[in-house]
């Protein structure tokens, strides 16, 4: 699966948000778009998924101008967790996750343990009966990612998905991410964490994509000073990594 933009530009209310971006996610490549708030990543996000219409351009999946593909079609090659997402549903979490199945015939036993096994990746083991209004911030998005990876696409979008997590679920859900071996383009704040677990990294500011290749490439002093206005400074720092888990 590849993912690959070619001049995509995107005006809302007639002001222009996104120009001309270029953007390529190879196969089994975890890539992000970087930038300070504002700059237009969730815009061009939402483009590339069919939330939005690009006004110039061309956005191809595994070679196929995405509006020209069914929305079923569609929906079997990329999985989404967006950045907002209605958070008092009164289903129960196995229902939402279930929602993931949508696109292909239902097999009622087979997709009870795809959505059992979704949810222990995530580490919400045996929580399909409960409320999904009653989750915490950190515990729902766990759960639509867990209704993105039963939706078994080569095509993975999450704008923010750490967003509400604390340190250790963040780890985890960018371990989990890196392992599934799909094409993913993420949103991410996190510097750090984008340079640690990506394999590409895209740097937008004001609705521009700057720079794009591997992280200890594009994450230079000069450009991070441009893009966000402060001095990157490389001093020794506390580094986080998840816990292994005992034989």
């Amino acid at each position: 699966m590849r993912l690959d933009l070619r001049g995509v530009s995107v005006r809302l209310d007639g002001r222009p948000i996104v120009h001309e971006a270029d953007l390529l996610v190879g196969d089994g490549e975890f890539a992000a778009l970087v930038g300070p708030n504002g700059c237009g990543k969730s815009t061009l996000l939402r483009t590339i998924y069919r939330a939005l219409r690009p006004s110039a351009g061309l956005i191809r999946v595994d070679g196929d101008d995405v509006h020209r593909l069914s929305w079923r079609e569609s929906a079997r090659r990329t999985a989404v967790v967006a950045q907002e997402t209605p958070s008092e549903l009164e289903f129960t979490v196995g229902e939402v996750v279930l929602m993931g199945r949508t696109p292909y015939e239902r097999d009622a036993a087979a997709d009870a343990e795809r959505c059992a096994r979704a949810l222990d990746r995530v580490g919400l083991t045996g929580a399909e009966e409960r409320v999904y209004a009653t989750l915490s911030g950190g515990e729902k998005q766990r759960a639509l990612i867990a209704r993105a990876l039963v939706q078994e696409t080569r095509l993975l979008l999450l704008d923010e998905p750490t967003s509400h997590l604390d340190i250790r679920h963040q780890l985890e859900i960018l371990h989990l991410v890196r392992e599934l071996g799909v094409a993913t383009l993420a949103v991410l704040h996190d510097l750090n964490q984008a340079a640690a677990f990506c394999d590409r990294l895209y740097v937008m500011s004001a609705g521009r994509v700057l720079a794009g290749g591997p992280p200890e490439q594009v994450l230079t002093p000069e450009l991070i000073s441009e893009v966000y206005g402060v001095r990157a400074v490389r001093r020794p720092q506390l580094v986080f990594e998840r816990l292994k888990d005992e034989p």
